[in-house]
């Protein structure tokens, strides 16, 4: 689907509104998940970093990035945990490549290496009948890298940039066989685009 979107983006006369380079600047909020793991549901995190972008030829563009974001995910409660979350933080590098399909409308699609940084679970436990505290920081048996795929769409008006982004993970979390688990990850952001 994203070839074909750009294949037609390369009939429409289209163009960003700040050609050459740029620095973007953008923070903004994920909606993460464990994929395959049971009982997970998605929460909420933030992200935070910025981006560089070189407008290649009408309407093409090229952004690479540093992102600083929270993922992970809560699960339902049951008889042994409760109110339980976990949040794990990576440095990820989306490396995009942006078609301008209308003025200030880009589709997006690349690659997007990333670094586990932290890993926090919190929540209760029962301990026979009795609920206790979890929290621990600990990201053991993790995998310290991570693989996915970014897609998304983004607008622009007067400099900033409103940005959603879908990221389908490729790699397991987990250094586990038997845990098949990925991330995946909604992100929503607005950035202001600085032209150089």
């Amino acid at each position: 689907m994203v070839v074909a979107a750009m294949m037609a983006a390369m009939s429409v006369n289209a163009q960003s509104e700040v050609g050459g380079m740029w620095l973007k600047p953008m923070v903004g909020g994920t909606f993460a998940k464990f994929t395959s793991t049971d009982n997970a549901k998605f929460k909420l995190g933030l992200v935070g970093g910025g981006e560089f972008g070189f407008q290649v030829a009408s309407p093409f563009a090229l952004t690479a990035g540093v992102l600083v974001g929270m993922q992970g995910a809560k699960y339902d409660d049951n008889s042994y945990m409760r109110d339980y979350k976990g949040t794990a933080t990576y440095l990820n590098i989306p490396i995009l490549a942006n078609v301008y399909i209308v003025k200030g409308l880009a589709i997006k699609a690349g690659l997007q290496p990333g670094f586990l940084l932290s890993a926090k679970w919190k929540g209760e436990e029962n301990f026979n009948g009795k609920w206790e505290k979890y929290d621990e920081s600990s990201t053991e048996g993790m995998k310290k890298v991570d693989l996915s795929i970014p897609l998304g769409l983004s607008y622009e008006f007067a400099d900033f940039v409103i940005d959603a982004r879908y990221n389908l993970g490729l790699t397991k979390i987990y250094d586990s066989e038997h845990v098949d688990a990925k991330n995946s990850v909604f992100m929503l952001t607005l950035g202001y685009k600085i032209g150089f």
